[in-house]
């Protein structure tokens, strides 16, 4: 049984994205890795291996 996505705030999700626009700024990460590393920042915050479909595009989008 899958369990539940944890919500995570609009603050959160800002802070979310914002951090992982640095790191692929930073560590000049390409793009097709980038909703890895967006999964894995979801899953540090939440604790949680589901990852939300709808952030993980919000926070790789251009």
């Amino acid at each position: 049984m899958p369990q539940p996505v944890i919500p995570i705030s609009a603050f959160d999700s800002d802070i979310l994205r914002n951090a992982f626009i640095r790191s692929v700024i930073e560590d000049n990460v390409p793009e097709h890795r980038w909703r890895e590393l967006a999964s894995d920042f979801i899953r540090d915050l939440t604790s949680s291996e589901d990852v939300d479909a709808e952030l993980l595009e919000w926070i790789v989008r251009k």
